[in-house]
């Protein structure tokens, strides 16, 4: 850790805020002495304890457990979903100080439990965030204790090319992502991760050339635009109009709506091949896209090196640094398109791909000096699966002025901004009065039982505030919102987002998948047909026990209704991901302007995209 001042209180703060809002304790309870709630003597604490989690049941049991120092900890897991037992507190290097998965209808011994010094530690599952326990070690000798990352190594800003006509090689490159140690290589666009970050003016036609030069046994790629408004054979078709190995393909993006610019906005560029996607952007097929128009420009907004894009993404090492496959020996196809299914130990609902270390740009734990002045962040979460509740560890604001597809019609004052994969988040921080100190970007959970409970808690990175300096932004009042289309009162189409499966539930042979209206992806069947011109107003309902975050392509979205609601003021803008907690119903509209043809509605956590949670719909004359 820096010893710069105000690096020991970013450090409390941070360790108070995962502690007030996760029960969490951030240091060995011998810091605070006669504190901890449930202090007793090392000889009482039981040198073996068990945790449970019962069957249909979202929580640990009991959900604190108190052990002696060297003890076992056992979880028996009775549920029919996989979970795990994962350390909130990490080592110097980032890694979880336990972290255990336990399949269903089995039981398992937490390692690592053994090695903890004495004190509190906070677990939860990763594959059920809002699932959180804590481990009390009373006495014994271990020495592993929880350590703040010590923010080693320089943010990472992307270079930015702005052309008209940009050629970006897919190929392996070796790529600094953790602090020591080898060099991860990667799959990469234009040989970074991220790739290069595409700016662009709005309404300028951009072609962007993609040269597939990753080994063969890649197989064949294709390219997704994230948020734009382009023509179906420039979308990213997960099963056609691909690019294969030593091939090219050039997508065009005029950046234009019913002939007119497109509004200010931040998409991102990543694979889209079917049952591939979540491989492939795993393996570092991943860049931003900014688009930028006049009527923000006249915005006194902060620029230049303090608009900063920042991409949020997890992955696990070997002790190499090389990445993970969590891919390998995990599930196996069933049938084929609309008789998909999946079966194997990672089938659905047990195909959650999660990272040990949390990335801003590619890298763990990076540090950005900046000055004490205002700073436009553009937050994108490009995880797989896991959600991030973000904000600054001291509790100053974050003034949200737009989503990924436009600005707000208002800014937003919020404390913390939930993203969960794919979404994006515009958002000024006014760092005045903080020079000399150091604060944290990070993700705290809410509390439990509410909206946001599940989001992954991490420090994702650290801001070096350095001296004042000037500044000419201003925090805008209004802002150019694009105008948002009149939604009709009936409902076109309802998605109804779940899980469903061939065989007996508790047998081998089950084979699962994430469905659309009760079935899975076939890129044969169209799903729904839109008339070009029209506007049609959708209804997306999650039936199932999981948050899934939907993406719509091609059109310029609004959100309607949230449970038969009006929207939060950050969901008043335009949007292509929403997220849909089990039960929740929301209402959604848009023109279908431009491009007929076919596009994709699908779960943005991309295994469930792999994995069935995908439909198509047409848009006809």
């Amino acid at each position: 850790m820096s010893s710069r001042p105000g690096t020991l209180w970013v450090a409390l703060c941070l360790s108070l805020a995962l502690s007030l809002s996760l029960s969490f304790a951030a240091a060995p309870s011998s810091r605070s002495p006669g504190a901890d709630p449930f202090a007793a003597s090392a000889a009482s604490a039981p040198g073996a304890a068990t945790i449970v989690v019962d069957r249909g049941s979202a929580s640990f049991s009991p959900g604190t457990v108190a052990l002696a120092g060297g003890g076992t900890l056992t979880l028996v897991n009775f549920d029919i979903l996989d979970h795990t037992v994962t350390s909130v507190a990490t080592d110097a290097e980032g890694t979880p100080l336990f972290d255990v998965r336990v399949a269903a209808g089995t039981s398992a011994t937490i390692t690592g439990v053994e090695e903890l010094g004495e004190g509190s530690y906070a677990f939860f599952c990763k594959l059920h965030p809002q699932m959180r326990g804590t481990l009390v070690v009373q006495g014994g000798d271990g020495t592993a204790t929880p350590q703040l990352p010590s923010f080693d190594q320089p943010l990472v800003v992307p270079d930015r090319v702005r052309g008209a006509e940009v050629t970006l090689q897919m190929r392996e490159a070796r790529v600094r992502m953790l602090p020591t140690g080898p060099r991860t290589r990667m799959w990469t666009y234009g040989g970074s991760y991220p790739g290069p970050t595409i700016v662009r003016p709005a309404g300028e036609k951009t072609r962007v050339r993609f040269v597939h030069r990753l080994p063969p046994r890649a197989g064949a790629m294709t390219v997704h635009l994230h948020g734009d408004h382009h023509a179906p054979e420039h979308d990213g078709q997960p099963t056609t109009e691909l690019v294969r190995p030593g091939q090219s393909r050039t997508y065009d993006y005029p950046l234009t709506f019913g002939g007119l610019p497109a509004p200010s906005s931040f998409f991102f560029y990543h694979d889209h091949r079917m049952d591939r996607t979540a491989r492939n952007n795993w393996r570092g097929l991943q860049g931003m896209f900014l688009v930028e128009d006049a009527a923000e420009s006249r915005l006194r907004l902060p620029a230049g090196r303090r608009d900063v894009p920042l991409m949020i993404s997890d992955r696990s090492f070997r002790r190499d640094n090389s990445l993970t496959n969590p891919f390998a020996n995990g599930v196996r196809m069933v049938g084929h398109h609309g008789e998909m299914a999946w079966a194997g130990p990672k089938a659905p609902p047990d195909d959650a791909t999660v990272g040990t270390h949390v990335l801003v740009n590619g890298r763990y734990a990076p540090y950005l000096r900046v000055s004490a002045t205002r700073y436009r962040l553009r937050l994108l979460n490009a995880s797989h699966f896991s959600a991030y509740s973000i904000g600054l560890s001291d509790g100053r604001p974050l003034v949200q002025i737009g989503t990924g597809n436009g600005l707000l019609p208002r800014p937003v004052v919020r404390d913390r901004v939930l993203l969960g994969p794919a979404q994006r988040a515009d958002v000024i921080v006014d760092l005045h009065g903080a020079a000399g100190q150091d604060l944290v970007l990070d993700s705290v959970p809410a509390a439990p039982g509410q909206s946001g409970d599940d989001a992954r808690p991490a420090a994702l990175m650290q801001l070096r505030v350095g001296a004042e300096a000037p500044d000419r932004s201003l925090l805008p009042a209004r802002l150019p919102s694009p105008e948002l289309v009149r939604a009709p009162t009936g409902v076109s189409k309802t998605w109804t987002f779940g899980l469903d499966g061939h065989g007996h539930r508790d047998h081998e042979d089950r084979a699962t998948f994430w469905s659309v209206n009760h079935r899975a992806f076939d890129p044969e069947r169209v799903d729904h047909r839109a008339r070009l011109g029209t506007v049609e107003r959708w209804r997306l309902r999650n039936s199932s026990d999981m948050t899934h975050y939907i993406h719509i392509h091609g059109e310029q979205w609004r959100t309607v209704l949230r449970d038969g609601k009006r929207p939060p003021p950050w969901e008043r803008g335009l949007e292509d991901t929403w997220r849909l907690e089990p039960g929740e119903v929301v209402e959604v509209a848009a023109r279908f302007e431009d491009y007929t043809g076919p596009f994709m509605i699908h779960c943005h956590m991309l295994d469930h995209e792999d994995h069935g949670m995908m439909a198509r719909f047409d848009v006809v004359r």
